[in-house]
């Protein structure tokens, strides 16, 4: 009973909302008006989880994908953000159905041996995903400031922790600071599209018409795949839904979820815009330009300079760091839920950050190159996709953990042909690799 009460109260941190909001949105569930507090009591976690589609790696990959192949993937972009609000809804949607979150649902239903498995693996994604954006946010502020790496690095992990610091005055002032660091990636990007001028028709082209052109547009296909579709927020989405804003009835549920979709929606809509302009931004200024060799974000910083002009480089710098220091504190916030989720242990959140932030420093301090060490730890997150995509579709299909809110058949449908994707791309790079391809 003690380690569910901290589970509670793990949760109370997380995402409580003080009483007046929660009054105002549980008016709008039963139908009534609820003023704009209503309103933004449904808005906050699926802009959280949002986080995590522009991170770091997000930067890598499509940085190098419009450099070495102009708009040619932008298709994998959209169909990857796409999948990825698929995700969403259906993290979302077991978080409000179960009042847990999903390493919850995962101990509570697999055999103990099976539980441990994914714990360990969920940890190896928490690590890679801190890799990504530990490293995105230190080379940011080192082309910001031009300070060493090394310590670029710990200044970061030193400002993730003033930002989770915010939680002791509620969840909201965090939210807040989140979604204002995802506006400023938005604003900086807005930028860079009236700057390059980007060919529209081509844009259009690319955007519905799926190609490749060879193993490494095969490769980094999968590492967009990886960047974008984030599986420590599937953990996370379900873990602020769950309990967030009580309900009553079934009826509330579902329009909770309703809610709840609609945000998801829209934040993913914005995420996905974001890293098509990232994309686009690449393939028009360096592809166009005949820099395609452009193949880490340090060398794109610097070829910004002469061809956009000084500030072009600058707010490219501004929103790698906003990209960084936003999905490392997600990050460490996913890290917390599965540890809690799948163990019901807390460790201090110092120990926490330390582990999963690890492996960029000893990266860094090794001298790794930051692009391609960002590049392969999307390709590791899209092989470890399934540890959280499996579970999730084989959760919400079943009535008797879902109630009114389990998969319809062409849900659950839609739901294995995506893994069944990811799963396939990935088999497909091992044998190229394997072929010497």
């Amino acid at each position: 009973m003690a380690q569910r009460c901290d589970a509670s109260a793990e949760h109370d941190r997380f995402s409580s909302l003080d009483t007046a909001t929660v009054r105002a949105a549980q008016l709008a569930l039963a139908g009534g008006r609820p003023g704009m507090r209503g309103i933004l009591a449904f808005i906050g976690p699926a802009f959280i989880a949002s986080i995590a589609y522009v991170d770091p790696g997000n930067f890598a990959t499509n940085i190098q994908s419009g450099a070495r192949f102009g708009y040619l993937l932008l298709w994998v972009v959209l169909a990857s953000n796409a999948i990825g609000m698929f995700i969403q809804v259906l993290s979302a949607k077991l978080g409000i159905a179960t009042r847990q979150n999903l390493a919850e649902v995962c101990r509570e239903q697999f055999p103990r041996p099976v539980v441990w498995v994914l714990w360990l693996l969920s940890e190896l994604i928490a690590m890679a995903t801190d890799l990504a954006e530990v490293l995105g946010a230190a080379v940011g502020l080192e082309l910001l400031f031009g300070m060493p790496l090394a310590v670029a690095g710990l200044l970061t992990a030193g400002l993730t922790f003033a930002i989770l610091g915010l939680q002791r005055f509620g969840f909201r002032p965090l939210e807040a600071v989140l979604m204002s660091l995802v506006g400023v990636i938005a604003g900086c990007y807005l930028v860079e599209m009236v700057w390059v001028a980007p060919d529209w028709g081509e844009v259009g082209r690319h955007a519905v018409l799926p190609q490749f052109a060879g193993p490494a547009s095969v490769l980094l296909a999968v590492g967009i795949l990886g960047a974008t579709v984030m599986p420590h927020v599937v953990f996370l989405h379900s873990h602020l839904m769950q309990g967030r804003i009580p309900t009553l009835d079934q009826h509330q549920v579902r329009r909770l979820f309703h809610f709840e979709r609609l945000e998801t929606i829209g934040a993913m809509t914005l995420a996905g815009l974001i890293n098509a302009a990232m994309l686009i931004m690449a393939a028009a200024t360096f592809n166009a330009t005949g820099n395609g060799d452009v193949a880490t974000m340090e060398t794109a910083h610097e070829t910004l300079t002469p061809l956009l002009g000084p500030a072009s480089s600058t707010v490219f710098a501004i929103s790698l760091v906003a990209s960084g220091l936003s999905a490392s504190t997600v990050g460490t916030m996913a890290g917390q839920v599965i540890m809690q989720g799948y163990l019901r242990r807390k460790i201090p959140i110092l120990v926490r950050r330390l582990v999963t932030i690890a492996p960029a420093l000893v990266a860094i301090w090794l001298g790794f190159e930051p692009t391609s060490t960002l590049v392969l730890s999307q390709v590791v997150l899209s092989f470890c996709l399934p540890v959280a995509l499996v579970p999730l579709v084989l959760f919400t299909r079943r009535p008797d953990l879902m109630g009114g809110l389990v998969n319809q058949r062409a849900t659950t449908l839609s739901a294995v042909c995506v893994v069944s994707l990811i799963v396939g791309l990935n088999a497909y790079l091992i044998v190229e690799a394997l072929g010497g391809g």
